[in-house]
């Protein structure tokens, strides 16, 4: 009985040994969870110090009279934003800003959606041409502006050359008023993207419905105007929004200029959008919180006209399926 005791008990003990490890073991969930957060935090710490503390610091400048230098800041409160709306040239280049949005995101929409049927149709090397044409979007900012003062150049530029070959006087491309239109040309020399994205609305269309429509009689015409174009808008939805909030953020008069807000490379009048004031009030005249201010403006009127956008388009964008909460 003795030796049966002793076995019983050498076993129940045993099994409690390989038991008690398991019993350490954390549950699966809590396991699964520390991995996800394991991931995740360095997108977390980079969105906290890249986007969370700039923006709160920025909003902390636009409340003093920060020059960026000197280490004793004044809390003036709301004073900045009141000097914005009192502040001629600050109106007049957001004015201005607001017209260039107006003028080239269309003109860009447009000219991509027009390039992106284009190389849509059954041609012979459309891969090449769609590459070529897509080429200038991927060409830095910087570049493409340098190249386009060079173009556009006075005394060695190659559209005066082309014009002399004609016989006509050199153009002074680079000053106001035909400073805008070289700006124009330049937003237009890269719309290679909106292309892709329209070529890609494009191919998501069903080619059912227009052989349906075909079949029924109706032109190229109506198909575009009746099928194609409801069914792409929200594509154009999205890229009047994201050209939008580019456009009211553009540098691109900086940089056709010499890069200087002073001297003979300054910014033409035509071109002074709000974004290169906000660079001169930085830089140039050192009021950081004025021009931190001025930024947070910036933000707000982004995010209303975003809101417009998306509320003026709720009754003619078409969505192959409902948006959730749509009614």
């Amino acid at each position: 009985m003795s030796s049966a005791a002793t076995e019983v008990r050498r076993s129940t003990v045993a099994e409690a040994a390989v038991e008690r490890p398991d019993r350490k073991k954390k549950p699966p969930t809590l396991r699964k969870a520390r991995t996800f957060y394991l991931f995740v935090a360095p997108w977390v710490l980079g969105f906290i110090g890249l986007t969370v503390f700039p923006l709160g610091y920025a909003f902390w400048l636009s409340l003093t009279d920060s020059d960026g230098l000197s280490p004793r800041t004044h809390f003036v409160g709301f004073q900045n934003y009141i000097d914005i709306f009192h502040d001629p040239l600050t109106l007049s280049s957001l004015a201005k800003t607001g017209m260039f949005a107006l003028v080239t995101v269309p003109l860009s929409i447009l000219a991509g959606l027009l390039l992106a049927v284009m190389v849509n149709q059954p041609i012979r090397a459309r891969g090449l041409y769609r590459a070529l044409i897509y080429l200038p979007a991927v060409v830095p900012p910087v570049g493409a502006a340098l190249t386009f003062r060079l173009i556009f150049d006075r005394d060695a530029g190659a559209a005066n050359g082309i014009l002399s070959t004609f016989g006509a006087n050199p153009i002074t491309w680079l000053v106001d008023p035909n400073a805008r239109y070289v700006l124009y040309a330049l937003v237009l020399w890269g719309c290679g993207g909106s292309m892709i994205i329209s070529l890609a609305g494009l191919q998501d269309i069903p080619r059912e419905l227009l052989e349906a429509a075909q079949v029924d009689g109706a032109s190229y015409w109506q198909s575009f105007t009746r099928i194609t174009i409801p069914l792409l808008s929200p594509v154009i939805l999205f890229q009047v929004i994201t050209g939008m909030i580019g456009s009211l953020q553009s540098f691109a008069p900086l940089l056709l200029s010499s890069g200087s807000l002073s001297g003979a490379g300054a910014v033409p009048q035509g071109n002074y959008l709000y974004m290169i004031h906000v660079f001169a009030q930085y830089f140039s005249a050192s009021r950081f919180g004025y021009a931190s201010a001025m930024l947070w403006l910036l933000f707000a009127v982004i995010l209303l006209v975003t809101l417009l956008i998306i509320k003026v388009s709720a009754r003619t964008v078409f969505y192959t399926v409902e948006p959730e909460g749509a009614k």
